[in-house]
């Protein structure tokens, strides 16, 4: 297996790149060792295009969670399009640039990470404004590409993946329980491997449920 991972400076995304390793060749790419800015074109242009070969599976993992607003009082357009930037558009630029590396006449799997907080239909404790409108906009934005991606690639699968709370440097004040990242990496790896053709365009937990759009 020849995996890619985009954000590898991560807390989530050096994981992956350490669990990866064990079955397979990795290519890390990441902005501080690589200089990869997801929300300049210009630079995941220059980034993707130095790479070569074909990839059998991707992670995108890059993202962050800024500081959640409790209450409509707290929103701010800055904010809002800071979170868009890194969370949605990025990503989605990352995506448009991929294709090339990804292989059609074999499964190719990319995995982006999103939350469970995106989910408009899971949505019962409010807050949160930017950083779940940004995922929920991520999550429509890889449902779409997965469409048109199956068309010359038939093979391909490209989904979004909720970790759980990981413990990492955007959870470091959050309450809940966390999963070490690299227990969060080994279950995002298995779920993305056992994701097939059909299932592209889904967006899934870290034990590989079904998750509400």
């Amino acid at each position: 297996m020849r995996a890619l991972v985009i954000g590898a400076s991560g807390g989530i995304g050096a994981a992956l790149v350490a669990g990866l390793r064990t079955r397979g060749e990795v290519v890390a790419l990441s902005r501080a060792a690589d200089g990869l800015d997801v929300t300049d074109e210009a630079s995941v242009v220059r980034v993707l295009g130095g790479v070569s070969g074909l990839f059998d599976g991707v992670f995108i993992a890059s993202g962050a969670l800024g500081v959640p607003e409790k209450s409509l009082k707290a929103l701010t357009a800055q904010a809002m399009l800071e979170q868009f930037a890194v969370n949605a558009v990025g990503p989605a630029l990352v995506i448009k640039h991929l294709v090339p590396l990804l292989p059609k006449e074999r499964v190719a799997r990319v995995g982006v990470l999103s939350a469970r907080v995106g989910s408009i239909g899971d949505n019962a404790l409010g807050g949160w404004y930017s950083y779940r409108a940004a995922k929920a906009a991520l999550n429509q934005l890889v449902h779409t590409a997965a469409i048109e991606l199956a068309r010359s690639h038939p093979l391909a699968v490209l989904a979004c993946l909720h970790p759980g709370t990981v413990a990492t440097a955007f959870t470091a004040g959050y309450p809940a329980r966390k999963d070490a990242p690299e227990v969060a990496a080994g279950r995002l790896i298995d779920v993305l491997e056992g994701l097939t053709p059909a299932q592209s365009g889904g967006f899934y937990d870290y034990m590989g449920k079904a998750l509400p759009w």
